[in-house]
């Protein structure tokens, strides 16, 4: 499966409130960048008070994710982050290579699996539900 053409992929990213109960908010907006890339840009924010920044860089003429950045916040603090960064050194993100998650503690090296993120489809229903399954962070106020 590939990306969905662009209107399709618009009408997920401007009605993520009235699809997923956990999302308060969003900023989200598709930026076109020439007649076949667009970049996604943006926050979404959850009743849990958790925040999902977002950064894609989409081909909309092959249906491909080209790059990403997804990074988790509660407050200010950093909590998580997928990103692509190839790390074949560690066999435990093989089943998902290149993907992975930055966890705590030790966000930098704590690099862990992450299913249901790819080059080739929507990743948001799979980060959506990421966040909406985490708990407040121990030293949050």
């Amino acid at each position: 499966m590939a990306f969905p053409p662009r209107e399709l992929y618009e009408r997920l990213l401007y009605s993520l409130t009235d699809s997923y109960p956990a999302v308060v908010s969003s900023s989200l907006h598709l930026y076109p960048n020439s007649s076949t890339t667009c970049f996604i840009r943006g926050s979404i924010w959850f009743d849990s008070g958790f925040e999902l920044r977002v950064f894609e860089y989409l081909d909309l003429s092959d249906g491909e994710l080209l790059n990403y950045s997804y990074t988790v916040f509660y407050g200010e603090e950093r909590v998580g982050w997928f990103d692509p960064q190839p790390h074949p050194e560690l066999p435990a993100l093989a089943g998902t290579f290149p993907h992975h998650y930055h966890a705590s503690p030790d966000i930098k090296h704590n690099r862990q699996p992450a299913p249901g993120i790819n080059f080739t489809e929507p990743n948001l229903p799979t980060l959506i539900a990421h966040v909406a399954s985490l708990t407040r962070p121990a030293n949050a106020h």
